[in-house]
């Protein structure tokens, strides 16, 4: 059709650090903390778990769980992740199984309950609440992915306070604390909640997890409870530093093969597309994208479509695929009904690109400024139309592995990536 250009691939060349052998290196954090001597003989430890796809958070637990064992205590998993799942313990059980943790696989039991208790009242006049399996252990392991949050920013976002707060309070400390940052803000709701929480709860230790632009782990650290605030803030300058990005500012049109739950809070990262929808957060002054297309849903967001709001355009196989109880619950929970919002839905992506051209204002089809990737938090390899070439070619951080070529549409006008 007229109105698509040519198109090419690339690579986004880094050299991130990251960590060889997790296991090895977050056993001798343990073995410096004097791990086995701050546990008993027959403590029940709970191990917080939460829904973030980091790669290696299985590691981590099953690293730990048998740190744990060898020293006698008794490891217990506990899903802390606030209303993911559909609010449900089974639903939340099913997230944790598709991120590769289950009961077989680390060796630990898997303690699923939406239930909470109340352990204090915050300075806002509203109850401070966690989950109520953890409420009960002698020893808690908070695990969290640390990284730049999608709805706010500040000197702690998305880590392990949020996990605290978000994810050990379950849907209903959950939903308690998105309603007040409404009118307080997330860092001043984190701060409060979490401290009460900190003083409330045997925590024993942090593991902060922080992943490379290649969603890799770079860095694993400990954290004792009376470091998680300001430790957390040194944790988020540095993963802020490792986040992945577009190549370019200025796009027509950004497409994104899958929005899940498991790439991202906001099903896209919001400050890889530059869009957030939360009230009172400014949008990132770059990237500008005109035009926003979502092809599918990952597997493992499960039907979670949260964030597709933000787009708008996206495929009728995508919205058929979307569970509305889930999507519905973790939006009303987070206070985005926004990003629930179904964008027009087309029946093939030939049609969604060809929608695209005619919105964006571009005049002819060789100016168009097309940006298309797997998702938002694997953006290593790229295609970008012609109008990108000139651009790509004298930024060293860029290299052009192949000539300009035609959208790969298939016989019913689908595309076809071949993204490695």
């Amino acid at each position: 059709m007229e109105t698509f250009p040519k198109i090419f691939k690339l690579r986004q060349k880094a050299n991130p650090p990251r960590l060889e052998n997790v296991e090895q290196e977050l056993s001798r954090q343990l073995r410096e903390f004097e791990f086995s001597k701050k546990v008993r003989r027959g403590d029940r430890v709970g191990i917080t778990a939460g829904s973030r796809g980091s790669k290696d958070n299985p590691k981590v637990i099953k690293t730990l769980v048998g740190h744990l064992k060898e020293i006698g205590a008794r490891p217990f998993i506990v899903p802390c992740m606030g209303s993911h799942g559909g609010g449900t313990a089974e639903g939340q059980v099913e997230v944790l199984e598709s991120l590769g943790i289950t009961e077989e696989k680390m060796a630990a039991p898997i303690l699923s309950s939406m239930e909470v208790k109340e352990v204090g009242r915050s300075k806002f006049g509203t109850p401070v609440v966690v989950d109520r399996n953890l409420s009960s252990m002698d020893k808690i392991v908070v695990i969290n992915r640390v990284k730049p949050h999608t709805d706010f920013r500040g000197e702690i976002e998305s880590g392990l306070m949020k996990m605290l707060v978000i994810g050990i309070g379950k849907h209903e400390g959950a939903l308690i604390a998105h309603r007040l940052t409404i009118q307080h803000g997330y860092v001043d709701v984190i701060l409060e909640k979490g401290r009460i929480i900190l003083q409330k709860l045997p925590i024993l230790l942090g593991i902060g997890i922080i992943e490379n632009q290649y969603d890799e782990t770079a860095f694993v650290e400990l954290v004792r409870p009376e470091e998680f605030v300001e430790k957390e803030k040194g944790l988020l300058k540095k993963a802020r530093s490792l986040m992945p990005g577009l190549p370019f500012d200025r796009m027509d049109l950004l497409m994104v093969d899958e929005l899940g739950k498991d790439i991202s809070g906001a099903g896209m990262d919001t400050n890889v597309i530059g869009r957030l929808s939360f009230i009172g957060s400014p949008r990132p002054d770059t990237p500008k994208i005109t035009r926003i297309f979502v092809r599918d849903l990952s597997e493992a967001t499960h039907g979670n479509a949260s964030g597709i709001g933000m787009a708008d355009y996206t495929t009728r196989r995508c919205v058929e695929k979307i569970d509305p109880v889930s999507t519905n619950v973790n939006c009303i929970t987070s206070m985005s009904p926004e990003d629930a919002r179904i964008p027009i839905a087309f029946d093939t992506d030939q049609e969604a690109i060809d929608a695209s051209y005619h919105t964006a204002g571009v005049l002819e089809p060789p100016a168009f400024r097309v940006l298309w990737i797997k998702n938002t938090l694997q953006t290593e390899y790229l295609f970008a139309s012609q109008a990108f070439l000139e651009e790509a070619r004298i930024n060293p951080t860029l290299e052009i592995l192949g000539d300009p070529i035609d959208f790969p549409f298939d016989e019913r006008g689908n595309l076809m990536a071949q993204w490695k």
